[in-house]
């Protein structure tokens, strides 16, 4: 099965945090945190339409100037969610420019911001190049708890953990995974194409097999009817973001729901656990911890980063100890 979103991050593991999950079928991707942005292209950064911050530290912000820029003169929106207080932080970053060649005539680009509280968006401001970026107060859409985003074949789950300050960390959740059996499709005497783009939304949307799917020679056949012979039907992916949140409990609960059963766990790992007084005076995971709890949420597999860069002169240990406590971990539950 081929997964809708391919997630890489963005840096090595001692630079800046950041996750691009691009969409393989799609012109479009998203970002977890938007730090140093360089390694990524212009054409990359152009087909970002969301960016999910965990906070704004300077190594999880510092590359909005360059995706803004880029952004300026295309015609659909940016839209961009973080902690309390994320939309007035966007909008003073924005007032830090001069905006004087700007009018009536210029591509209407939007900005959008939004306040995430950790269950649901409480703030969402618009800025429009034509008003010069000058605020514009909107309503925020209205998700069930727990949800920061909400499209047809996907949602973006986020939790607010502490570090010192509120840090969100967030799970992108594919609604279900649709792949086609070319073989079966051939025998069917049906053509590869964008139709079945449209297929495979109505199987996420869940409408009824009487669903008509129309073809490209103009003809349509039941939903139901390629379902059953040429579609393979599966949960979907779950990939999750966790970055810069102290270790403690109630952080620890919170991290488990949310990476619970994640084919792919991206998870800060800052200090060895020998170094731990330092991880709880700066509020950040050791490897082994997030590798324990890696295990404990039952995710396929896990990447670490956010490594601190005191241990650039041994580059593998980080993540050797984060593998080592999850594989450990997850022996000692089979022989359990």
């Amino acid at each position: 099965m081929s997964w809708l979103v391919q997630p890489r991050l963005v840096n090595d593991p001692f630079s800046d945090p950041g996750l691009y999950l691009d969409f393989r079928y799609g012109r479009r991707a998203i970002l977890f945190d938007l730090g140093d942005v360089s390694s990524l292209s212009s054409r990359e950064l152009l087909r970002v339409s969301h960016v999910f911050v965990s906070h704004t530290h300077v190594d999880h912000m510092a590359g909005f100037d360059r995706l803004f820029r880029l952004c300026l003169h295309r015609p659909s929106p940016l839209t961009l969610i973080g902690p309390p207080g994320f939309a007035s932080q966007v909008e003073h970053r924005i007032r830090g420019f001069t905006w004087n060649l700007l009018d009536e005539d210029s591509v209407d680009f939007c900005l959008r911001a939004m306040d995430y509280d950790g269950t649901r968006l409480t703030k969402a401001a618009e800025f429009h190049a034509r008003e010069a970026f000058a605020r514009r107060e909107v309503e925020p859409p209205a998700f069930p708890p727990g949800i920061a985003w909400m499209e047809d074949e996907f949602r973006i789950e986020a939790v607010a953990l502490d570090h010192g300050i509120p840090s969100l960390a967030f799970a992108l959740c594919e609604v279900l995974q649709v792949n086609v059996w070319r073989g079966a499709l051939a025998g069917m005497e049906l053509p590869l194409g964008p139709w079945l783009n449209e297929a495979k939304r109505a199987v996420r949307l869940g409408l009824p097999d009487t669903h008509s799917v129309r073809l490209p020679n103009g003809e349509s056949i039941p939903l139901g009817e390629l379902k059953g012979r040429a579609l393979r039907v599966a949960p979907g992916q779950v990939v999750a973001y966790v970055t810069d949140a102290a270790p403690h409990e109630e952080n620890r609960a919170k991290i488990l729901r949310l990476a619970q059963g994640a084919d792919q766990l991206f998870i800060e790992a800052v200090f060895l656990e020998r170094d731990r007084p330092l991880a709880l005076a700066s509020h950040h995971l050791t490897a082994w911890e997030a590798g324990a709890m890696a295990r404990e949420a039952g995710a396929r597999h896990v990447s670490p980063f956010h490594h601190s860069a005191r241990y650039l002169s041994q580059p593998e240990a980080l993540r050797e100890e984060l593998m080592e406590s999850f594989t450990a971990q997850r022996a000692q539950a089979m022989t359990g």
